[in-house]
């Protein structure tokens, strides 16, 4: 699975909204739809504050593990 798909997937099941999430890493919504769509990816600490936020390993973002 794409990370595209994990992260659609975890946005769901998150306690948080789309703006929220936005919000405290410090981004805009269409930046957070632009990595939904995979027309954009996040940086590399963008990228670890969310997994933080999301409470899910890079690995499983990034669709490497399924855990």
């Amino acid at each position: 699975m794409k990370f595209q798909q994990r992260l659609i997937e975890e946005l769901k099941a998150s306690k948080y909204t789309q703006k929220e999430i936005a919000n405290e890493l410090g981004i805009t919504e269409s930046n957070l739809t632009n990595w939904k769509k995979g027309e954009n990816v996040p940086s590399l600490e963008t990228f670890y504050r969310l997994c933080i936020l999301l409470e899910v390993s890079a690995d499983y973002l990034l669709g490497i593990d399924n855990m």
